[in-house]
């Protein structure tokens, strides 16, 4: 089953943030999230998602529509290359939290840092 789009996506003033809203839901994404868990080759690897580190400043620099299946955001960090399509949005909305929780796990293990 293939989940509508958002009814709303607001990109925050600051650039930090966008909120999506599902009827009377409404999620807020950091600018940090969605590029650590962007859904290109360069993040997911070939085989092998590669860990992002030093995110934590990243900011929203565009949000571009990609037909009527995605959306396309490009931060200041020059991260362009990934097509959010709606599943995945959705998906990482509804599982913020344990994304997340993982994430820093990761990133603990790792010895890495968020800024």
């Amino acid at each position: 089953m293939r989940t509508p789009p958002p009814e709303e996506i607001r990109l925050h003033p600051e650039r930090n943030a966008l909120t999506l809203a599902y009827g009377t839901q409404h999620y807020t994404l950091s600018a940090e999230f969605l590029r650590v868990h962007s859904p290109s080759a360069e993040v997911r690897g070939h085989g092998k998602p590669v860990l992002q580190t030093g995110k934590r400043k990243v900011l929203i620099k565009d949000l571009l529509p990609a037909g009527n299946y995605a959306l396309k955001i490009v931060f200041d960090d020059g991260h362009d290359s990934g097509l959010y399509d709606w599943d995945y949005l959705y998906r990482l909305a509804t599982e913020h939290d344990a994304l997340w929780q993982d994430y820093l796990a990761q990133l603990a293990a790792a010895g890495g840092s968020r800024d």
